[in-house]
């Protein structure tokens, strides 16, 4: 679990970013590749500690291989109230 603000902060952006991309076509490998990308450039730019940044791509690689993450809810109908 993160409890560092700053990674949490970067999970919530990297995580919305993930979702975004799904809903636009893009795929599981293509998100792989972003998360890549986005992990490199955290390393590169020592914005966190690297501990951090192993934690934090942990923890979205769990969030990219549940499911439940990328589902589209169905609409809920209207009661009928008759």
């Amino acid at each position: 679990m993160l409890q560092d603000a700053q990674t949490i902060r970067y999970y919530q952006r990297v995580t919305d970013a993930l979702v975004e991309q799904w809903s636009r076509g893009y795929r599981f490998d293509e998100l792989r590749h972003y998360i890549d990308g986005y992990m490199s450039a955290l390393r590169h730019s020592n914005a966190i500690e690297p501990y951090l940044i192993h934690r934090l791509e942990e923890e979205v690689t769990r969030f990219l291989y549940d499911q439940s993450n990328f589902e589209v809810p169905l609409p809920q109908p209207e009661p009928d109230y008759r």
